[in-house]
């Protein structure tokens, strides 16, 4: 999952981008709305968690371009405001939900998790092919009934093959998905973290490479 915060509070922002960044999402930070709109603009999101009173932009105002470019992008929207108009208010402009101020870290994940379901074709939550399972919500993988120690980046790239169901998946794709855009895409981020993961999962190889187009699951 690729996720976008915006949110003026910039210890909060951090905070949230820390702990979503364990869970192997990929997370953008950015700390008024027209850096919003602008990251919107050339990145593409699974969800964008907007904090509704930001400087240059209000999240209501980038809520409403996202609705407008019809990019796809689920919007979660937070606020101190917890009355009903506000709520309805904010879903009004086109937000796919609203979480209040001050919130549990936990619901904020299930929210995104559940967004992210949204944002594409319905997929089960756990998530198996040649042996290999993986449970995002738990946030587990194993192999043959194995328990792999993955780092979050290794969990993500895992996830992003598990996904595509042995159809081949690209280094760019790869590095668009797992990672935030602070990542260099000229580095070997990609091949080293892939080679890691293959290492992990064990023999036979599960994980192959296709030259010149990517990387595939299956046996």
């Amino acid at each position: 999952m690729r996720v976008l915060v915006a949110e003026d509070e910039r210890v909060l922002a951090d905070t949230v981008a820390e702990g979503l960044r364990r869970l192997s999402m990929a997370v953008d930070v950015v700390y008024d709305g027209a850096s919003a709109i602008e990251r919107l603009g050339v990145n593409r999101y699974d969800v964008a968690v907007l904090d509704r009173d930001m400087p240059g932009a209000t999240g209501d105002e980038v809520c409403r371009w996202v609705t407008e470019s019809g990019s796809g992008t689920k919007v979660l929207l937070l606020t101190a405001a917890a009355g009903i108009r506000d709520r309805v208010e904010g879903l009004g402009l086109g937000a796919d939900d609203y979480l209040t101020k001050p919130f549990a870290f936990a619901e904020l994940v299930a929210r995104l998790q559940a967004l992210s379901r949204r944002s594409g074709p319905a997929l089960p939550p756990v998530l198996e092919q040649d042996g290999v399972v993986l449970d995002v919500a738990r946030h587990t993988a194993s192999r043959d009934g194995q328990i792999l120690s993955l780092s979050p980046k290794e969990f993500a790239v895992l996830h992003v093959l598990l996904r595509a169901g042995g159809r081949v998946v690209s280094a760019e794709d790869l590095l668009e998905q797992a990672w935030d855009e602070n990542t260099d895409p000229f580095t070997n981020t990609v091949r080293m973290t892939v080679m890691t993961l293959r290492r992990k999962l064990g023999d036979p190889p599960v994980i192959h490479t296709v030259p010149r187009a990517g990387y595939r699951l299956g046996s």
